[in-house]
């Protein structure tokens, strides 16, 4: 099922949802009213795993330079089938790629690139590796190589805090109290620091994270409890020994205050084929929202090199 659900001046969105291992996935589709016909769509990834597309939604401006933008929730969080009784088992990389193959046959898309961001970036180096015929390129933002990294880097950025934060972190975290209100104080000045630097927060960043609050089997289940607490199914995440397949263009893009630390990414650089990598000053975690107007000036020559 289909229906239009806004209009701007430049493009048309519609909804629909897909249907995907007896679930439903719930699809957004920017679409330019003047396209470009060299243009190729461009799928986005959200984050999390479970943060929904909300806080990716500046990057359906692409659209207004005639490109087809597409975004979905994955499965288990957002406007998609939610699934809290689920085995956590059943919460696995596999289970995003299935849905994504999916969701590429049923809107018919022959060739189109893969924007992903943080959980995002991860699941497109998954999808690369898989080498799908239609891709053809992927830019992977803000995002780590493997999830052994990305706690090394954000126990490093942890000891930069103010005097007496980590170690008190550390103690709620080994009592089990990761919902205490002083340990979420400690996580906001984290977050301020490395993940949204932009004050007040984007609405965007709030309605993912809101979404993803009030049910949170995914986040909690695939992650932790928040975003350097890493205890869920992901923690032995690696795809560094896989890179070598990716054999599409690709872009790895991060901030200069990244929870994504450069080591988490030096692995995209060194072992995919054809890669470029970029820092951006004065970001952090959420670089599109933070400075907009540069990550889709950045992404977007990318992808206008590769259609």
């Amino acid at each position: 099922m289909q229906r239009a659900v806004s209009r701007d001046a430049d493009w048309s969105v519609t909804t629909r949802t897909v249907p995907f291992e007896g679930n439903e996935t719930w699809v957004r589709i920017s679409t330019p009213l003047t396209p470009d016909p060299d243009a190729l769509p461009v799928i986005v990834l959200h984050g999390g795993p479970g943060m929904a597309h909300n806080y990716l939604l500046p990057l359906e401006r692409w659209a207004g330079s005639g490109r087809t933008v597409i975004h979905y929730d994955q499965i288990g969080c957002g406007n998609s089938s939610h699934l809290p009784e689920a085995d956590p088992e059943y919460w696995t990389p596999a289970l995003f790629v299935r849905e994504f193959i999916n969701l590429v046959d049923a809107l018919g898309l022959v060739d189109y690139h893969v924007v992903g961001q943080s959980w995002g970036g991860m699941l497109a180096a998954e999808i690369a590796v898989t080498r799908p015929s239609g891709l053809r390129s992927i830019a992977i933002c803000n995002s780590p190589a493997s999830m052994e990294l990305w706690v090394a880097g954000a126990a490093r950025l942890r000891t930069e805090l103010p005097d007496g934060m980590d170690e008190a972190m550390r103690r709620f975290e080994d009592a089990g109290e990761t919902d205490a209100p002083e340990y979420l104080e400690y996580v906001d000045e984290f977050y301020r620091r490395h993940v949204c630097r932009t004050e007040p927060m984007p609405q965007e960043f709030v309605d993912s994270s809101a979404q993803m609050e009030a049910e949170p089997t995914v986040y909690h289940t695939m992650n932790g409890p928040n975003e350097f607490h890493v205890i869920g199914t992901l923690r032995n995440w690696s795809i560094v020994d896989r890179l070598p397949q990716i054999e599409v263009p690709t872009l790895v893009l991060a901030g200069e205050f990244d929870e994504a630390t450069p080591e988490t990414w030096a692995p995209f650089v060194e072992h995919i084929r054809d890669v470029r990598s970029v820092v951006l000053p004065g970001t952090s975690h959420c670089s599109h929202l933070e400075d907009p107007d540069l990550v889709l000036d950045t992404v977007g020559a990318f992808l206008a090199d590769h259609d």
